[in-house]
């Protein structure tokens, strides 16, 4: 028997949040980031929700393969850029963007002799010390791009921002700041906003804006959702319960028998672990929807099954469906009680989950 841990992606969601990106950054263009498997979400079927994006934003060649394999035609621009001289010519014979941060690779750009030049766009690291050139030399390296023949004109200027999402922080202000001085008299598209600038901070919108989490309904907004902001959880995780079953008052539940049973009681049983990808960080008030019913983990999260607190859901029984998290139980909600975001989540679903596509 197939296991019962199942993520339902919703297409319909994708296509709104796609819609509801376009709306906030008009007039920009909008690239639609699918690294990681499109965040956990499955790349192909992602792209094809997608479909009326202006780009996809990856990380690896590797899915630019699958993206041009499955029919796509859109711009896809590798964010890390080529790791090595001989990814310029599959680059090339995918037309993919390339994003060029390093010495090393100008200096493959220099030494190339393919038949067609590639879309370059150039990162400046504007405060994130992460990728990027050093502000004060962008005009030249900039320079230097414009005359090789192996690099497209226009060349797009590019920067990522370290804490977008805490709107109160002035580093994204001093960040755009920097961004502007050092490409004030260069010419090209500007992209500077990821998904929480788009939220938040309306001078990076530039020409280009490169949002992730918002097309998949998440927020890494502290204390916000998704919803918050008018966009809808793409995924749902779910399963069902496997055994309903009565303890005593005092008795302990799970590994390290952490858990005590305030009362007597009953505990459910759910088929899914952190083997599945739910994470095992999460503290004994992580919430669950039992039958709709708000319950809450009791005990250690195992790898292949949890164990839930029935008090508010007394009438459940085996086979009822339970929600880790979708739509009335926000992924960042339990993320919040993991200790981390909702995107990690979502990229942490392993092979044995079971995948659904649900349309309208």
């Amino acid at each position: 028997m197939s296991r019962l841990a199942t993520a339902t992606i919703h297409l319909d969601a994708l296509r709104h949040n796609l819609a509801r990106v376009r709306e906030m950054a008009a007039p920009a263009r909008v690239v639609a980031v699918v690294k990681a498997d499109a965040y956990g979400h499955g790349l192909e079927r992602v792209a094809r929700a997608l479909a009326d994006a202006d780009a996809f934003g990856v990380a690896a060649i590797a899915d630019g393969q699958r993206l041009r394999a499955a029919g796509f035609r859109q711009r896809i621009v590798v964010l890390a850029g080529p790791d090595h001289a001989a990814d310029l010519d599959e680059m090339r014979r995918l037309d993919l963007d390339a994003v060029i941060h390093h010495d090393s690779q100008l200096e493959w750009l220099a030494a190339d002799r393919g038949s067609a030049p590639l879309r370059v766009w150039l990162i400046v690291d504007s405060g994130m010390h992460r990728l990027g050139f050093d502000p004060a030399r962008v005009a030249g390296v900039h320079a230097r791009l414009t005359d090789m023949a192996s690099v497209a004109d226009p060349i797009t200027l590019m920067t990522h921002f370290a804490a977008s999402d805490e709107f109160d922080n002035d580093a994204t202000t001093r960040q755009i700041e920097t961004f502007q001085r050092a490409c004030a008299d260069l010419p090209g598209p500007r992209s500077l906003s990821n998904s929480a600038a788009l939220l938040g901070w309306p001078a990076g919108r530039g020409d280009w804006v490169r949002s992730g989490g918002l097309l998949y309904g998440l927020s890494v907004v502290e204390g916000r959702c998704g919803a918050d902001f008018g966009f809808r959880p793409a995924m749902s995780l779910s399963t069902r319960l496997v055994a309903v079953n009565r303890v005593k008052k005092g008795e302990r539940v799970g590994y390290g028998c952490a858990w005590e049973a305030p009362e007597d009681m009953f505990l459910g049983v759910a088929a899914i672990g952190y083997g599945d990808g739910y994470p095992r960080t999460v503290d004994v008030d992580t919430p669950v929807l039992v039958g709709g019913r708000r319950c809450t983990l009791a005990g250690r999260v195992s790898m292949d099954l949890m164990t839930i607190d029935l008090r508010n859901a007394p009438e459940a029984r085996v086979g009822d469906k339970v929600v880790l998290w979708g739509n009335e139980l926000p992924a960042e909600t339990i993320a919040a009680h993991a200790g981390t975001i909702s995107y990690e989540l979502t990229c942490g679903m392993t092979r044995r989950v079971l995948f659904v596509e649900e349309d309208g």
